[in-house]
């Protein structure tokens, strides 16, 4: 009698298959791809790691051919050093503007050299001449005849200087001029090597040149007093002289003037370590200043920064 197997039908309970064993060695197949997945994605965070590092060398390195600029070497003395270029471009922008009667004076804060270009006689020096009335209130301060903390119109002697010179307010000028006294006020800038009168108010490029001068070098006053002067002569009421001709990267410090005709800027430029004062005195013959001569002025100062503070390049 032939055996028959019994086939489960529906209905009826079949028993449970039994599950293939993977040859010896093999792994099965799900571990495999799970395995197969992790390699994949570790190699991939690899190859983005490495690329990344690839890509900033290759950044980081210059192109072949590329200009590369290299911090210029600025004398110590650059208007003593000033190249025959100097001269020319300054020339040349006054005879353009010989509608305006124009003064251009620079003087080294480290030696004794200066430079003066067109005319040399005095102009109304309008509010260039405050940094000189500041200069007299902190040399009676420092001689004891005198305090910033005195009471001073409606606030202390402290609060004027800073008014006069950063805010360019008339008030605050009177004020300090009459508490510093005008026969003093004419004594001090006669020992310091200036021809001044305050009725008159009437100073030449080369004067102001020299006022900077002697104050950024200390020879005005202590270091406290020096220090506190120049930082009112930053970010100004108004930064559209000289500061709007200089380049990135030069450090200014300036005190603008202007009245009726006269539109000046009296500045210290800083740059590589080396400091010069230049100073623009300019005059409108029909006796209101006008944007040619701000134009004049932003010109000027471009033309002395290009001679006295060249910009090097390396590599080819």
């Amino acid at each position: 009698m032939s055996e028959h197997h019994v086939v489960p039908t529906p209905g009826r309970e079949a028993p449970p298959p039994v599950p293939r064993r993977p040859a010896p060695g093999k792994p099965g197949s799900g571990k495999a791809r799970g395995n197969r997945r992790l390699l994949i994605l570790a190699l991939i965070v690899v190859l983005v790691i490495v690329g990344t590092i690839t890509l900033a060398v290759v950044r980081s390195e210059p192109r072949s051919g590329a200009v590369v600029p290299t911090p210029p070497a600025v004398p110590a003395a650059p208007v003593a050093a000033a190249p025959p270029s100097l001269q020319d471009n300054v020339e040349n922008i006054l005879s353009e503007a010989d509608q305006y009667r124009i003064g251009l004076a620079l003087a080294d804060v480290s030696g004794g050299a200066e430079r003066t270009f067109g005319d040399q006689d005095t102009f109304t020096a309008a509010s260039t001449a405050k940094i000189l009335t500041a200069a007299a209130y902190y040399h009676l301060v420092e001689e004891g005849q005198a305090s910033l903390d005195a009471p001073m119109g409606d606030y202390d002697a402290a609060f004027q200087l800073k008014a006069m010179v950063n805010d360019s307010n008339n008030d605050s000028w009177l004020l300090l001029m009459d508490a510093v006294g005008y026969p003093q006020l004419i004594a001090y800038a006669d020992s310091i090597g200036v021809t001044y009168d305050p009725e008159q108010n009437l100073l030449t490029a080369a004067d102001m040149a020299l006022i900077l001068k002697k104050l950024y070098a200390g020879e005005l006053l202590d270091k406290e007093n020096t220090d506190q002067l120049l930082s009112y002569m930053q970010d100004t009421n108004d930064e559209d002289l000289i500061p709007a001709g200089s380049r990135p990267g030069v450090d200014v410090h300036h005190k603008y003037g202007e009245v009726s005709g006269e539109l000046h800027d009296a500045a210290l430029l800083t740059y590589g370590g080396s400091t010069f004062a230049l100073v623009i005195y300019t005059e409108n013959p029909d006796g209101v200043a006008d944007d040619g001569q701000a134009e004049v002025i932003r010109d000027l100062t471009r033309a002395v920064e290009d001679a006295l503070l060249p910009v090097a390049l390396a590599g080819k």
